[in-house]
């Protein structure tokens, strides 16, 4: 049988079975209903910071702080739709730029975004980060109204590049004669102000909103709310929507985990060729996302945190199962001379291991050494396979991959 004939008898198969989905693309993490349910109090918060734009006076700067999945970046474009929307009812002019740095990147690239939002011309690459900043800010300046730029995932864009740009936007305004602008920031890391010069924070930080993750019950509303909508009548089953709330739940209340894993379990009960939604389905939804999760979040790693994680990779490597901080940092100082990256401190790269820890790439654990006080023993989180397939295809590590450095021999030697 050939290719042609098996896709012919997918295909077919497929248009035959029963429907499960009305809507798949309500699962999706992009999509904004029309309801943010258990977020009214944020979403009021928001609106009420806001709100001055609409008699043109700019707004204060505003920082949303959760963890993935809590609902912030939804309600943030939930909220400026609406404005949007009274904006031009009331005819004020207000401009919006929203910019995912992890999908940027860059700070060249955020910079060229906002540029791009103002209507100002900027080359994909090729210009100096400072000639673009100050189209950037002439840009604003041409403009009568408010511009607000919403900068999501900012603690990543601080913890690789540092907080310059972040310095430069909260101070624009200092050099405008016309143009207005204000910052909503959003951060899945709470401690994200640990990372800021005290100069920047005292000019960012003027309102802030703390998302608190959803629970069990509250997932299961969400789930339910768009149930509704995305599946036929009688496909979900009760029991389904509970088990996918208490899993997410478990996972810090992540309402994206519990989207997708609803959304999975209905595209495997799809394939099987069946109509109802089971507890099984959920439970191979789990396994199927749990690789998946573990590959995206390898990926979308700032550079410094791929760094210590390739570092505990080479020890483990080396028979080192359990690494304590001063080796994993050693290693990690090389790699960076390696890359011509300028190595963070000791300090920086502790909290590095914390971040990679939460998130189950790292497992550490604190260990009493008598009167010597204690250490903290770490190590690999995620089977050392699937960290080698998923770095080979990082452009850096890549060519790192069969790099041993004469530290890693030394620190081996000693240990044994």
């Amino acid at each position: 049988m050939n290719e042609t004939t098996v896709l012919e008898g997918v295909f077919d198969r497929f248009l035959k079975s029963a429907l499960v989905f009305k809507d798949r693309e309500l699962l999706r993490h992009d999509y904004i209903p029309e309801k943010l349910p258990h977020r009214e109090e944020q979403i009021r918060s928001l609106g009420e910071t806001v709100a001055p734009v609409l008699k043109g006076v700019r707004c204060s700067n505003i920082f949303l702080y959760g963890k993935t999945g809590t609902g912030k970046t939804a309600v943030v474009k939930y909220v400026l739709s609406k404005l949007s929307q009274k904006a031009k009812e009331c005819a004020s002019p207000v401009e919006f730029c929203y910019v995912n740095y992890r999908w940027a990147g860059t700070e060249y690239r955020v910079l060229s975004a906002l540029c791009c939002a103002l209507g100002v011309k900027v080359p994909f690459t090729g210009l100096a980060l400072g000639e673009v900043f100050d189209r950037f800010q002439k840009g604003l300046d041409k403009q009568t109204g408010i511009f607000i730029a919403v900068l999501d995932e900012i603690d990543a864009l601080v913890k690789t590049r540092g907080d310059t740009l972040l310095y430069e936007l909260t101070r624009v305004n200092e050099a405008l004669r016309f143009g207005k602008a204000s910052i909503v920031g959003i951060s899945n890391d709470l401690r994200f102000k640990d990372f800021l010069d005290p100069r920047v924070l005292s000019s960012l930080s003027e309102e802030e909103i703390v998302f608190r993750p959803y629970d069990a019950a509250e997932l299961r509303d969400i789930l339910l709310d768009r149930a509704k909508s995305a599946f036929f009548n009688g496909v979900l089953s009760d029991s389904a929507v509970s088990l996918c709330a208490a899993l997410a739940a478990a996972e810090h209340g992540d309402a994206r985990r519990a989207l997708d894993l609803l959304r999975v379990a209905g595209e495997l009960t799809e394939r099987k060729g069946v109509r109802i939604i089971t507890e099984e389905h959920i439970r191979l939804a789990e396994t199927r996302i749990e690789h998946d999760r573990v590959v995206e979040a390898l990926k979308n790693l700032p550079v410094h945190s791929k760094l210590v994680l390739f570092g505990v990779y080479l020890l483990v490597k080396a028979k080192i199962h359990h690494a304590i901080t001063g080796e994993i940092y050693e290693i990690y100082c090389e790699l960076c001379e390696q890359t011509g990256l300028t190595p963070l401190t000791q300090r920086r790269v502790s909290g590095l291991i914390n971040e990679l820890d939460v998130i189950g790439l790292l497992n550490t654990q604190v260990v009493s050494m008598g009167r010597y006080g204690r250490t903290k023993k770490i190590r690999l989180g995620v089977p050392r396979g699937v960290i080698r397939r998923v770095f080979m295809d990082d452009e850096r590590l890549g060519r790192l991959i069969k790099y041993t450095a004469k530290c890693l021999i030394d620190i081996s030697e000693t240990r044994h």
